[in-house]
């Protein structure tokens, strides 16, 4: 089996979707490659795109088109100015002309080269998606690529990734060979994910990727909680992190994050106030995430809040939350996600929505026992109980969009990954009755079982609630 870098889990994204909205984006500059590795750029014509059953079904709402045209144009996720995407996409649709890769302009008109299949899809996997590009000789390439969440794309018969495939030194595949490769090597989790990463990045390079990502999350959170208004979408969100963060600081402003921070901090610490700082951490995250902003997909963009908010609960109101705990908490949660990558699935449209609320919650919930200084046996424990109260969640967004439910149900993956650990903390872990590997497969058969019409599709549950647009 494929070993998977906490960082594979944990990384840089662009909201709204990471299978909707980062995997489409990167499938279309691995469609670039491809015609790059077969003709010249200069000799494409026009490039169809064809997206199929969940990328269709709620394509638009998670911004899977807006990522097409991006990818297609060569811009890159990770470094583009998200304020300015709205007028990129605004000027081609209006010229009809897309610059594929920068390099050449190509004829781009919107309703005719993407395609929304809503009465199909590709056998491999829900998302699925078909580039076809036309070449000046009358010569055509084609390639399909399937987004299985997190941002991950393949193909069906992907034999760059299995030809490639990184193995560590002590394999941890399962929650059982995570405890046992602990108890052989007397080391914490962390201190063996941290072994582990070194088959992907020297020592230094781990530990500065973890701090970039933790500078990421606090500058995210820090976005969030400054900006106002209504979220895009047509429903009327509203934007509620500033103003529970207003009133928890009594009015005052900050310009810069550590003060703002500190003040935390140095606030009130009841149980109460905790609580609500915790929403305001997730709720900071999700708005930017459905405004597409950069966030950290953790593992996914719909659940990128819940390790962020747990993160800076860690920082603001556990005792010596330094820069060693942020490598140890991002260690450890990249590794119990990469169990549920392996074991069941972190894709809403194969899993419904416990396959990223209830992953990103699991994964924080371990994280969190860790730097609290949970034996490895809690360290798990508290992973299993958090998953274990989420089985079943079904992924059902209204009109497509990561906003409702997705933005509050952040808030309660956090709390519930607080919980969690902390019922581990306090439990002998020698009487648990069910283990984490015993939950992902759990999760993974409610998965198979759940209707589809559940799992992204907005054609169930909450999406059948009518929203009037008028009043909004």
């Amino acid at each position: 089996m494929k070993s998977v870098s906490a960082f594979e889990i944990i990384k840089v994204g662009i909201g709204p979707s990471s299978s909707h909205t980062m995997g489409p984006w990167c499938a279309a500059e691995r469609f670039i490659k491809f015609i790059k590795s077969r003709t010249d750029i200069q000799k494409v014509d026009e490039i169809t795109t064809y997206l199929f059953g969940s990328l269709a079904k709620t394509g638009v709402g998670h911004g899977t088109d807006i990522a097409v045209i991006m990818g297609l144009s060569g811009e890159d996720y990770t470094q583009i100015d998200t304020d300015t995407i709205p007028q990129r996409i605004e000027t081609i649709k209006r010229s009809n002309t897309l610059k594929l890769n920068r390099e050449k302009d190509i004829p781009f008109e919107y309703h005719k080269h993407i395609v929304f299949d809503f009465d199909h899809s590709l056998d491999f996997h829900p998302n699925g998606m078909r580039f076809s590009a036309k070449l000046s000789n009358g010569e055509s390439l084609e390639a399909e690529y399937f987004s299985i969440g997190g941002g991950f794309v393949v193909c069906e018969n992907d034999e760059e990734i299995n030809n490639n495939a990184i193995k560590t030194p002590y394999p941890c595949h399962s929650a059982a060979k995570i405890l046992e490769n602990c108890s052989k090597l007397n080391m914490r989790v962390s201190e063996l994910v941290f072994l582990n990463e070194q088959a992907w990045r020297k020592p230094e390079d781990i530990r500065a990727q973890a701090l970039y990502i933790w500078d990421e999350i606090k500058s995210c959170i820090f976005r969030g909680v400054n900006k106002t208004g209504t979220l895009p979408g047509g429903i009327g969100v509203r934007r509620r992190a500033a103003e529970l963060s207003q009133r928890l600081l009594a009015g005052k402003t900050f310009t810069q994050t550590e003060d703002w921070m500190s003040a935390i901090k140095e606030g009130p610490r009841d149980f109460n106030t905790v609580n609500k700082w915790v929403s305001a951490f997730a709720l900071a995250v999700n708005e930017e995430n459905a405004s597409f902003g950069r966030i950290i997909t953790a593992p996914t963009n719909g659940a990128s809040g819940v390790i962020p908010a747990v993160m800076m609960y860690a920082y603001c109101f556990t005792p010596d939350f330094d820069e060693d705990k942020v490598v140890d908490f991002i260690l450890t949660a990249g590794e119990i996600g990469t169990l549920y990558k392996k074991g069941a699935t972190i894709s809403a449209a194969m899993g419904g929505c416990q396959a990223e609320i209830g992953v990103s919650s699991s994964m924080a919930a371990g994280a969190l026992a860790e730097i609290l200084g949970g034996t490895k046996e809690q360290v798990t424990q508290a992973a299993e109980i958090a998953m274990e109260h989420h089985l079943g969640m079904t992924c059902d967004p209204i009109r497509g969009l990561v906003q409702i439910p997705c933005i509050e149900r952040n808030t309660m993956g956090a709390i519930k990954a607080i919980t969690a650990a902390n019922i581990a903390l306090e439990e002998d872990s020698s009487g648990a009755r069910i283990s984490l590997d015993d939950v992902i497969k759990s999760m993974w058969e409610t998965a198979q079982d759940m209707n589809s019409k559940y799992k992204e599709t907005s054609e169930a549950g909450l999406a059948n609630i009518p929203i009037n647009v008028a009043e909004c």
